[in-house]
């Protein structure tokens, strides 16, 4: 039978078209992207914050990811992803015990992914391709690292970069030593140096150890990185930035800086003085201690509570009033743009300037000897309600999955939320529905309140007109 041969030019032809269509493929991606970094990076934000976590579930679903080599059920590796890339640590599964060594690598990942913001990634290797930045990815970066001027963005990625993996390798460096001295194999200690390390920056609180950090709750060469790690992630790379750039010229510093380190600075000296108060004679937790471990404890439950989420006692034995004080903190959280959650520290102080310039009767909010501008103060507003409401409506939906009393929905539900990661014990024993709320929590609080309803508008409203202004009546 003869075979009938098609024309060069047709082969041609078809060669052609084969070799064109990956190319439209990745073309109409490219526009794609461009037009949703255009018009909402926010949206953008969303998008590949949920693509990253369904990928890392996937992964973290399969037989090899787990210790003993079966498939992880859905709702665990779900929220175990989400806790890893929204660098919260909340855990349902041990860490230590129920994946492998490859899943704890996926794990490590997730968490140093997540730390950095995804867009910021995005925009690295697009830095790394090009070898430069153009509007796009200024824009995508922007709206990752939540920095103000566009012209800012190649100044913070550089600063993200080195601060990450200098800051990183400094505690590795540090760590791995006292966990050989301990009798851990060379090995063995440089994992989990490396894994404490990138936890403890990126305010992430997942431990390698099935005990966690409870056998060394009076080693200072352990607790002491861990704590400076958390404090500099929690600060945000833009306070980094300047610091970096002004060192102690506090002069040079602009607003953001110093708001946001007075803030924490009160937060971390009331914290440690309030919860060392609450639990000072409490034989469960840390009563029977010495005067100084007892003090290394408050600072340490300070420093984890506004997002480091390590933990030296068990929470279920904390006295009903430092679990609230906890709250507090945890709700608080970190700088902006920072590995740590919370409605953040800055969105505390112009919430306070506003009630002292209202209570003055001044017409101006005013810090530093700058004028917080009205839509600061718009934006603070809405993150604080729009938090509270997330955590309102949360508690009372997980109260009726689980029928457990207030208190230890609240504070898991503020954990959730505010991205911290320290537990009472409910997250593991919770239903999978209560695991798929949770989830979506952790991803609502490391996305951002704004950020989220952002990205879900559906367009950005601009009025032309303004109607006759009237005052109702307030309080």
């Amino acid at each position: 039978m003869a075979t009938i041969r098609q024309p060069r030019e047709s082969r041609d032809q078809l060669r052609l078209l084969r070799q064109l269509q990956p190319a439209k493929v990745f073309s109409g991606l490219r526009d794609f992207v461009d037009a949703v970094a255009a018009g909402s990076p926010a949206r953008l934000a969303l998008i590949v914050f949920a693509l990253v976590i369904l990928l890392f579930t996937a992964l973290l679903s399969l037989p090899a990811s787990s210790s003993t080599g079966q498939v992880t059920p859905l709702h665990d590796a779900l929220f175990t992803a989400v806790s890893a890339v929204c660098v919260t640590g909340l855990t349902v599964v041990s860490t230590a015990t129920h994946w492998s060594g490859f899943g704890q690598v996926l794990i490590l990942i997730a968490i140093q992914v997540g730390g950095l913001g995804i867009l910021t990634m995005a925009s690295l290797l697009a830095l790394a391709v090009n070898r430069r930045l153009g509007v796009r990815g200024k824009l995508i970066a922007q709206e990752g690292m939540n920095t103000g001027r566009l012209g800012e963005v190649g100044s913070l990625l550089r600063i993200v970069v080195s601060t990450t993996v200098a800051i990183e390798l400094v505690l590795a460096a540090i760590l791995a030593p006292r966990f050989m001295i301990l009798g851990e194999s060379a090995g063995q200690a440089i994992w989990h140096a490396v894994f404490y390390s990138v936890s403890a920056f990126n305010n992430a609180g997942f431990t390698p150890h099935s005990d966690g950090l409870v056998p060394y709750d009076e080693d200072l060469w352990i607790l002491a990185p861990l704590m400076v790690g958390v404090f500099l992630g929690s600060l945000g790379f833009p306070v980094i930035m300047v610091l970096l750039q002004n060192r102690l010229h506090v002069r040079r510093w602009n607003l953001h800086t110093k708001l946001t380190l007075l803030v924490t600075t009160i937060l971390l000296v009331g914290g440690s003085i309030l919860w060392g108060a609450f639990e000072w004679f409490n034989s469960r937790t840390i009563g029977d201690m010495n005067v100084a471990d007892r003090i290394l404890h408050s600072v340490f439950a300070s420093v984890m509570t506004r997002s480091g989420g390590f933990s030296l006692v068990n929470m279920s034995d904390l006295d009903a009033s430092t679990l609230l004080i906890t709250d507090m903190l945890m709700f608080a959280g970190g700088g902006s743009a920072s590995t740590a959650g919370g409605i953040k520290v800055t969105t505390l102080a112009v919430i306070f300037l506003a009630i002292v310039a209202e209570a003055r009767g001044d017409s101006d909010v005013r810090a530093f000897g700058r004028t917080i501008a009205y839509s600061a103060m718009r934006v603070a507003i809405s993150v604080v309600i729009l938090g509270a409401t997330m955590v309102a409506v949360s508690t009372v939906a997980l109260l009726a999955i689980t029928g457990e009393t207030l208190q230890p929905v609240l504070f898991e539900v503020i954990s959730a939320f505010a991205t911290c990661g320290l537990s009472i014990g409910l997250s593991e024993a919770l239903p999978p529905e209560g695991k798929y709320l949770l989830s979506a929590l952790m991803f609502a609080g490391r996305v951002g309140t704004i950020t989220l309803a952002a990205a879900l508008a559906i367009r950005q409203r601009s009025t032309l007109y303004h109607y006759p202004e009237e005052r109702p009546i307030i309080g």
